[in-house]
């Protein structure tokens, strides 16, 4: 498997509400909706992509608003923080910005030597903002937020773990190298790939195990450029003993799932065909875009979904 992942691909978490959802991520943390559809296995449920101005991997942050489901319980075998890059220098405009769109339990930290932003999304969602060269990313500009401090894409995500060895294996047969410790949280860091290289394993013995809902992450997805890398990526995993899922096409990637050892789902995606495939890049994520099985009911989902303004 050594070189055919390229970092994360995505992160994908659960919502109870659709607007409150989209107006955080578009309007107070600056990203762009890049695909508005359906949970493929639930299509009475919205299916929100936010990223970059293209979606690039790496980027792109996904939810599952289902409704008015209870917030879930952190614990372990979770992924516990999602952390974005942004802009050196950057963290003094965010707190004064996500202050003003009233996000409260703000804390500057310094961890591994670099500069962070904690908090939460709306419904619990554990967050941070980690100051980071721009390696070329160009972040979405909109409302305020200018190019100098926008959000690059991921920096990484945080795992929190009873016993992490056997997650620290399975990053090591993907490509990741053990980095740094910090008390009890050691970084992997995988190199010669996109921007978003780190995971960081944080051992919690005594935790009771996490109970997803609102503001859990679901899954998390690493990249691989093509299907070709993606069925070799497949083939080595179940040869080590997991059970893979078959590939599935997701329209905008084509995806494989496996649990982890320690309870977090993982994807494998596709770095194609990309959101604008079926939408031209300037107006990425305004229409509702259906699976080509669901597009006969359109007009009964879209009664079951409920308004979403951009």
């Amino acid at each position: 498997m050594d070189k055919l992942i390229k970092g994360l691909h995505h992160i994908t978490s659960m919502a109870a509400d659709a607007q409150k959802n989209n107006d955080f991520f578009t309007k107070a943390l600056g990203l762009r909706r890049v695909k508005k559809t359906v949970n493929f296995d639930a299509p009475d449920a919205y299916h929100l992509y936010y990223g970059d101005e293209t979606g690039t991997p790496g980027s792109v942050m996904t939810y599952f608003p289902f409704g008015q489901m209870p917030n879930g319980a952190r614990g372990s075998g979770e992924v516990g923080v999602t952390e974005f890059a942004v802009p050196r220098g950057s963290l003094g405009f965010w707190a004064d910005r996500l202050a003003s769109h009233g996000v409260s339990d703000l804390q500057n930290v310094r961890f591994l030597n670099e500069d962070r932003l904690t908090f939460s999304g709306p419904d619990g969602d554990s967050f941070a903002f980690v100051e980071t060269e721009a390696e070329g990313r160009i972040p979405w500009t909109a409302d305020g937020v200018a190019q100098d401090v926008g959000i690059l894409g991921f920096h990484g995500a945080r795992f929190r773990l009873r016993d992490a060895a056997a997650t620290g294996e399975l990053l090591s047969f993907m490509g990741y190298q053990k980095d740094e410790t910090d008390g009890s949280v050691t970084r992997y860091r995988i190199e010669d790939v996109n921007a978003a290289r780190t995971i960081d394993l944080e051992e919690v013995p005594q935790a009771s195990p996490a109970r997803q809902g609102a503001g859990s992450v679901h899954h998390i997805a690493f990249a691989v450029e093509d299907r070709t890398a993606q069925l070799a990526v497949r083939k080595a995993l179940m040869d080590t003993g997991y059970q893979v899922t078959p590939v599935i096409d997701r329209d905008y990637f084509w995806a494989i799932y496996f649990r982890t050892p320690g309870g977090v789902l993982f994807e494998v995606a596709t770095n194609e065909p990309g959101f604008d495939r079926d939408e031209d890049t300037a107006h990425l994520g305004e229409a509702l875009k259906l699976p080509t099985r669901y597009e006969p009911h359109r007009a009964q989902i879209e009664a079951q979904l409920p308004p979403l303004d951009q």
